[in-house]
C-alpha cells in the first residue's frame, strides 16, 4: 500500500542505512574473502541485491510492505548461517557479516515501518 513520494529524501535515514548495507552486503564476499564458498556468497549477493533494490524503491515511494520484506530479509540473514550450513566456517567473518548485517537490516526496517504506519483519522 503506497504511502506517497518522498520529497526530502534525507530525512528517510533508516532506507539510506539499508541501502548501504545492501550494498555491502554484495561486495561482501570478494571484500571479505568468501566468493569462493557458494553457500555464503550467493546468499550475500541475492539478499544484497534484494536490499538494496527495495531500499531505493521506498526512497522513491514509500511502501509499508518494503519494509516488512526487509524485515523478513533480515531474520533470514540472522538464521542463515545455520541453515545453509556456514556458520562453522574458520575465522567467523562470513557467519558475522551475515548475522550482523540481518540484526541491523531487520531493526532499521522495523523501525522505519513502524514509525509510518498510518494512523487513524479522526473523525469530524
Amino acid at each position: 500500500m503506497p504511502i506517497g513520494t518522498r520529497t526530502n529524501l534525507t530525512s528517510y535515514w533508516q532506507d539510506w542505512v539499508n541501502l548501504v548495507l545492501g550494498v555491502w552486503l554484495f561486495i561482501a564476499p570478494w571484500a571479505l574473502g568468501y566468493s569462493g564458498s557458494p553457500a555464503p556468497a550467493w546468499n550475500s549477493w541475492i539478499f544484497g541485491v534484494v536490499i538494496a533494490v527495495l531500499s531505493i524503491a521506498a526512497l522513491v515511494q514509500f511502501a509499508l510492505w518494503e519494509e516488512w520484506v526487509n524485515v523478513v530479509i533480515g531474520v533470514w540473514l540472522l538464521i542463515s548461517p545455520w541453515v545453509l550450513g556456514f556458520a562453522a566456517t574458520p575465522g567467523g567473518a562470513t557467519t558475522w557479516n551475515q548475522v550482523v548485517i540481518g540484526i541491523v537490516v531487520g531493526l532499521v526496517a522495523l523501525w522505519d515501518a513502524l514509525s509510518h504506519r498510518e494512523r487513524p483519522r479522526a473523525a469530524a
